[in-house]
């Protein structure tokens, strides 16, 4: 039985935790079938943004404990790759933009699964924590590398070496999170966002977009800009360009191609 449900309305995928009896506590299946639905989710045409959330009153609160020698020891790390079929970075590869929906808490496994989100919205009721320390656990699944570079190396150290909890207003003031709502809105607000990347926003220029994010963290200002010129120039040329220009002359919304026809 699968605990990762999908479904697709208006070019937006929504991919849910649906272990709610468990705080949607994840196990290695979970963790497998969570990334084979992204996966599906980023090579379907009629997919332009994946919303990320969780069933009931969490996002999710981490490994499940049973699964944390399978998860989360890394000195099986090749082992853990065979297991899963996917690299723990799968999420950064794709080109569809990824929408968290931090609808509850969100710990340890389940926190990295939302920093890996471009965009994430977060319930005011809820709380957020790496936990890894307090586990007797290292930094895991690429969050000592993403941490530092969403919130800062100072914000990222207190973070990961304490795991103590942080509340919303912490999480929006360091930039941890994009939106703080009610819980009841968090969702909608943010099935709303993505559908407006799927209606109004060019796949093929997000995907580059995306690419150019992640690589650009590892790459110099002069590497990053030329890379950006020869990228435009090539968009430039795109029908993808020209279909927004007509739009705009026409004053109507714009005609996308999708990823693979762009």
């Amino acid at each position: 039985m699968s605990h990762i449900r999908s479904a697709t309305l208006g070019g937006v995928c929504t991919i849910r935790f649906d272990r709610p009896e468990r705080r949607n506590a994840m196990t290695l299946d979970m963790f497998r079938d969570y990334y084979a639905a992204l996966l599906a989710a980023d090579r379907d045409p009629a997919v332009r943004a994946i919303v990320v959330t969780g069933a009931g009153d969490w996002f999710c609160t981490g490994a499940d404990p049973e699964a944390l020698p399978a998860l989360l020891d890394a000195r099986h790390r090749d082992e853990l790759v065979l297991r899963l079929g996917f690299e723990p970075h799968l999420p950064a590869t794709l080109g569809t933009p990824i929408i968290a929906a931090v609808n509850g808490g969100a710990a340890g496994l389940g926190l990295v699964h939302a920093l890996y989100a471009d965009v994430r919205f977060l319930a005011a009721e809820c709380h957020l924590a790496t936990a890894f320390s307090r586990l007797g656990l290292i930094a895991e699944y690429g969050s000592a590398w993403l941490l530092p570079r969403l919130v800062g190396v100072g914000n990222a150290l207190d973070l990961l070496l304490s795991g103590r909890k942080i509340d919303p207003a912490e999480a929006l003031r360091i930039g941890l999170v994009h939106r703080v709502l009610p819980r009841e809105q968090v969702l909608p607000a943010a099935q709303a966002y993505a559908t407006d990347l799927a209606a109004n926003c060019s796949p093929a220029a997000m995907a580059v977009i995306r690419r150019q994010v992640w690589a650009g963290l590892e790459t110099g200002l002069d590497r990053a800009a030329a890379d950006a010129n020869r990228l435009m120039a090539d968009s430039l040329a795109g029908p993808d360009f020209g279909e927004a220009v007509t739009a705009l002359t026409q004053g109507r919304a714009p005609r996308f191609e999708g990823r693979a026809g762009a």
